[in-house]
């Protein structure tokens, strides 16, 4: 029988989960490629033996997004896979139309033939956008957990930039286990908060093997989502954040939209800074596109640990990469932050920009007067040192989630943002986690 061959687009993360789960050893398909983008020095390596099965004994190998009509001509693809997330729905049908103009389908699997079934219960949280607000709605539910004695495993959306057979499954306890695994900037931004709370949290690339062995240790699974990706596990609770200070975001990107249509629980973040114009909208089209959903209003309690290095001061503001970048937005936390302190003059990074950073700016031409926390690499985490270094700041307001004095020599006195959720009104997520709990009998 001849197998149809597949080109998958991702970005390291879904893309890979896709083809686990459904290609692997699915002998009706040949995966010929990966394609790459958003994620820096992902493409030309290889998706290795040992995880893409006994199908594929030289591995699978990763191109670039660009060459993806050259791809499809040279090996012969039949079928074009979309495969990863936070995208324009425009974009996504670029990328269709590209590759249907080339000849080959184009394809989305969707949740029914990519969520695993776990033997425990699973609460996700997923988002409209990247930089709603998952990770603090993350450590809220956690609390609630622990609150009733149960044992939280958090699983993360996959950001495997390194050794992929070395990732397969990691464990992360404690700050030690970063180090082991040479975690990036990114990662230690998803996985930081999780270990200061005490929780174990799994990620990798293999995230079947990954859910089995999280689950010898959990009573309940907490899907941790990344992007605005669908989880990758079938959840007994979706939650989804969204943004009011991106009304009509859940209606125009991809696949945030699927989430917003799925969600049994959608908070609307950041309620308590937004326009009321901005939040009603989005609660209006939670009613518009999935009535059965409750919606609960929230806000991001913003708080720096060093209220002196802000006031009056010439500061710095570092923000989440991620946030930045393919989340669209233009400021985050730190910017928030920096203003309600009373900052005497937020600098302009650009003029300090150095290499990889500087070519960020020049990409994303969007950005506000922050500076964004990449570090994919080796070089730019010294290009983001060298760039902070060598600003005019008299201090730096650090709005991404981890100390970043643990991985870059920092010059300048620094302080730290947390950002917590809130509870607005009488309708409190607090009261609906619990009440699921109950009904599920896990209520202790």
């Amino acid at each position: 029988m001849t197998r149809k061959k597949v080109l998958i687009l991702g970005a390291a993360g879904r893309d890979f989960h896709n083809f686990n789960v459904y290609y692997r050893n699915n002998e009706n398909y040949e995966v010929v490629g990966f394609t790459a983008t958003q994620i820096p020095q992902i493409d030309g390596r290889t998706y290795p033996p040992v995880l893409a099965g006994e199908l594929y004994p030289k591995g699978i190998q990763i191109y670039s997004e660009d060459d993806m009509e050259k791809l499809i001509k040279d090996l012969a693809v039949e079928e074009v896979v979309i495969a990863y997330s936070d995208l324009p729905h425009n974009t996504v049908m670029n990328l269709g139309s590209r590759a249907t103009a080339a000849g080959a389908d184009f394809r989305i699997l969707g949740p029914d033939n990519t969520m695993v079934k776990s033997t425990k219960p699973v609460i996700s949280i997923c988002a409209v956008r990247t930089g709603c607000g998952k990770s603090q709605t993350t450590r809220y539910i956690s609390d609630i957990l622990k609150a009733n004695g149960l044992k939280t495993v958090a699983i993360r959306h996959p950001m495997p930039y390194g050794d992929l057979a070395k990732q397969a499954v990691q464990r992360f306890a404690d700050y030690a286990d970063l180090d082991k695994h040479n975690c990036t900037i990114e990662e230690r931004e998803e996985y930081e908060s999780h270990i200061d709370m005490g929780n174990v949290v799994y990620a990798g690339v293999d995230y079947e093997a990954i859910l089995r062995q999280a689950e010898q240790e959990a009573d309940v699974i907490l899907w941790d989502g990344g992007n605005n990706d669908w989880p990758f596990y079938k959840s007994d609770l979706e939650i989804v954040v969204a943004d009011p200070f991106r009304p009509g975001h859940e209606s125009t990107f991809f696949p945030g939209e699927t989430n917003f249509r799925r969600a049994q629980i959608i908070i609307i973040n950041k309620a308590s800074t937004a326009k009321n114009e901005d939040v009603v909208a989005v609660e209006k089209a939670a009613k518009d596109m999935n009535p059965s959903a409750v919606v609960i209003r929230a806000a991001s309690e913003v708080t720096v640990e060093n209220p002196e290095l802000v006031k009056g001061k010439k500061v710095l503001i570092i923000e989440d990469g991620p946030t930045l970048t393919h989340g669209g937005m233009a400021i985050g936390a730190g910017f928030v932050a920096a203003q309600k302190y009373e900052a005497g003059e937020i600098i302009d990074p650009r003029p300090f920009a150095k290499g990889s950073i500087l070519a960020v700016f020049n990409k994303y031409s969007h950005l506000g007067k922050v500076l964004p926390a990449m570090g994919y690499y080796p070089d730019q985490l010294k290009d983001l040192e060298d760039s902070i270094n060598g600003s005019n700041a008299e201090s730096v307001v650090s709005g991404t989630p981890i100390d970043l004095t643990r991985i870059l020599k920092v010059s300048k006195p620094m302080t730290r943002v947390r950002y917590e959720l809130k509870d607005m009104g009488d309708c409190r997520l607090s009261d609906h986690v619990n009440k699921w709990l109950s009904a599920n009998n896990l209520k202790k």
